[in-house]
Protein backbone atom coordinates (compact mmCIF):
# COMPACT_ATOMS: atom_id res chain seq x y z
CA UNK A 1 0.00 0.00 0.00
CA UNK A 2 2.90 2.35 0.68
CA UNK A 3 4.05 2.03 -2.92
CA UNK A 4 0.62 3.12 -4.14
CA UNK A 5 0.70 6.16 -1.90
CA UNK A 6 4.13 7.15 -3.16
CA UNK A 7 3.02 6.81 -6.78
CA UNK A 8 -0.12 8.83 -6.20
CA UNK A 9 1.66 11.51 -4.22
CA UNK A 10 3.48 12.27 -7.46
CA UNK A 11 0.32 12.97 -9.51
CA UNK A 12 1.97 15.12 -12.13
CA UNK A 13 0.32 17.81 -14.20
CA UNK A 14 0.12 17.07 -17.92
CA UNK A 15 -0.46 19.55 -20.73
CA UNK A 16 -0.72 19.17 -24.52
CA UNK A 17 2.99 18.54 -25.09
CA UNK A 18 3.29 16.42 -21.98
CA UNK A 19 0.55 14.06 -23.17
CA UNK A 20 2.38 13.41 -26.44
CA UNK A 21 5.60 12.73 -24.52
CA UNK A 22 3.67 10.38 -22.23
CA UNK A 23 2.39 8.41 -25.21
CA UNK A 24 5.95 8.14 -26.53
CA UNK A 25 7.23 6.97 -23.15
CA UNK A 26 4.74 4.07 -23.17
CA UNK A 27 5.79 2.72 -26.56
CA UNK A 28 5.96 -1.06 -26.38
CA UNK A 29 2.81 -1.39 -24.27
CA UNK A 30 -0.88 -1.31 -25.04
CA UNK A 31 -2.15 1.66 -23.06
CA UNK A 32 -5.59 2.84 -22.05
CA UNK A 33 -5.62 6.51 -21.01
CA UNK A 34 -8.51 7.09 -18.63
CA UNK A 35 -9.70 10.70 -18.32
CA UNK A 36 -11.86 10.97 -15.22
CA UNK A 37 -12.78 13.29 -12.35
CA UNK A 38 -13.93 12.95 -8.76
CA UNK A 39 -17.22 14.72 -9.57
CA UNK A 40 -17.99 12.28 -12.43
CA UNK A 41 -20.23 9.50 -11.10
CA UNK A 42 -19.77 7.22 -14.17
CA UNK A 43 -15.99 7.72 -13.90
CA UNK A 44 -15.98 6.54 -10.30
CA UNK A 45 -18.30 3.64 -11.17
CA UNK A 46 -16.06 2.31 -13.95
CA UNK A 47 -12.79 2.65 -12.05
CA UNK A 48 -13.00 -0.72 -10.20
CA UNK A 49 -13.74 -2.51 -13.48
CA UNK A 50 -10.83 -0.83 -15.23
CA UNK A 51 -8.55 -1.80 -12.36
CA UNK A 52 -9.68 -5.44 -12.64
CA UNK A 53 -8.89 -5.30 -16.35
CA UNK A 54 -5.47 -3.87 -15.59
CA UNK A 55 -4.73 -6.64 -13.08
CA UNK A 56 -5.85 -9.29 -15.55
CA UNK A 57 -3.84 -8.02 -18.54
CA UNK A 58 -0.82 -6.21 -17.05
CA UNK A 59 1.50 -9.21 -17.42
CA UNK A 60 0.73 -9.28 -21.14
CA UNK A 61 1.87 -5.69 -21.69
CA UNK A 62 -1.25 -3.66 -20.88
CA UNK A 63 -1.07 -0.45 -18.90
CA UNK A 64 -3.80 1.79 -17.51
CA UNK A 65 -2.96 5.47 -17.05
CA UNK A 66 -5.23 7.71 -14.98
CA UNK A 67 -5.54 11.38 -15.91
CA UNK A 68 -7.71 13.42 -13.58
CA UNK A 69 -9.64 16.33 -15.08
CA UNK A 70 -10.22 17.77 -11.61
CA UNK A 71 -9.28 21.35 -10.83
CA UNK A 72 -5.99 21.84 -8.94
CA UNK A 73 -7.82 22.41 -5.65
CA UNK A 74 -9.36 18.91 -6.01
CA UNK A 75 -6.02 17.16 -6.52
CA UNK A 76 -5.92 15.81 -2.95
CA UNK A 77 -9.45 14.40 -3.34
CA UNK A 78 -8.44 12.75 -6.64
CA UNK A 79 -5.38 11.20 -5.00
CA UNK A 80 -7.50 9.89 -2.11
CA UNK A 81 -9.99 8.35 -4.52
CA UNK A 82 -7.20 6.55 -6.41
CA UNK A 83 -5.70 5.35 -3.13
CA UNK A 84 -9.05 4.07 -1.91
CA UNK A 85 -9.50 2.20 -5.20
CA UNK A 86 -5.97 0.70 -4.84
CA UNK A 87 -5.00 2.14 -8.21
CA UNK A 88 -1.46 1.25 -9.14
CA UNK A 89 0.39 2.92 -11.94
CA UNK A 90 0.88 6.30 -13.49
CA UNK A 91 -1.51 9.05 -12.42
CA UNK A 92 -1.64 12.58 -13.78
CA UNK A 93 -3.73 15.71 -13.50
CA UNK A 94 -4.84 17.45 -16.68
CA UNK A 95 -3.39 20.96 -16.69
CA UNK A 96 -3.58 22.28 -20.23
CA UNK A 97 -2.28 25.59 -21.45
CA UNK A 98 -5.46 25.78 -23.55
CA UNK A 99 -8.28 23.35 -22.80
CA UNK A 100 -9.72 23.30 -26.33
CA UNK A 101 -6.29 22.70 -27.87
CA UNK A 102 -5.61 19.95 -25.34
CA UNK A 103 -8.90 18.20 -26.10
CA UNK A 104 -8.41 18.51 -29.88
CA UNK A 105 -4.84 17.21 -29.59
CA UNK A 106 -6.14 14.05 -27.90
CA UNK A 107 -9.09 13.56 -30.27
CA UNK A 108 -10.89 16.20 -32.35
CA UNK A 109 -14.14 14.21 -31.91
CA UNK A 110 -13.90 14.49 -28.11
CA UNK A 111 -16.03 17.21 -26.52
CA UNK A 112 -14.08 17.00 -23.26
CA UNK A 113 -16.96 15.16 -21.55
CA UNK A 114 -16.10 12.45 -19.03
CA UNK A 115 -15.46 9.62 -18.76
CA UNK A 116 -13.24 9.36 -21.82
CA UNK A 117 -10.90 6.50 -22.67
CA UNK A 118 -8.24 6.42 -25.38
CA UNK A 119 -6.65 3.13 -26.44
CA UNK A 120 -3.14 3.14 -27.92
CA UNK A 121 -1.25 0.25 -29.49
CA UNK A 122 2.33 -0.80 -28.76
CA UNK A 123 3.67 1.64 -31.38
CA UNK A 124 2.00 4.60 -29.68
CA UNK A 125 -0.81 4.99 -32.22
CA UNK A 126 -4.32 5.79 -31.04
CA UNK A 127 -6.55 2.88 -32.04
CA UNK A 128 -9.87 3.81 -30.49
CA UNK A 129 -11.62 6.47 -28.42
CA UNK A 130 -14.47 5.77 -26.04
CA UNK A 131 -16.72 8.56 -24.81
CA UNK A 132 -19.11 8.11 -21.91
CA UNK A 133 -19.73 4.89 -20.03
CA UNK A 134 -18.12 1.95 -21.81
CA UNK A 135 -18.73 -1.74 -21.21
CA UNK A 136 -15.55 -3.36 -19.88
CA UNK A 137 -16.11 -6.40 -22.12
CA UNK A 138 -15.90 -4.15 -25.18
CA UNK A 139 -12.69 -2.62 -23.86
CA UNK A 140 -11.18 -6.02 -23.06
CA UNK A 141 -11.94 -7.34 -26.55
CA UNK A 142 -10.27 -4.31 -28.16
CA UNK A 143 -7.24 -4.57 -25.85
CA UNK A 144 -6.83 -8.31 -26.44
CA UNK A 145 -6.64 -7.70 -30.21
CA UNK A 146 -3.62 -5.47 -29.59
CA UNK A 147 -1.75 -7.67 -27.09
Amino acid sequence: MLIVMLLLAAMLPVNEQGFQKMVGAHTGKVVLYNFWATYCVPCRAEMPELLKLQAKLKARGFELVFISADEPEQEAAAERLLQKANAIGPAYRKQPQNDDQFINAIDPKWSGALPALFLYDRKGHKVRSYFGETDTKILEAAILKLL
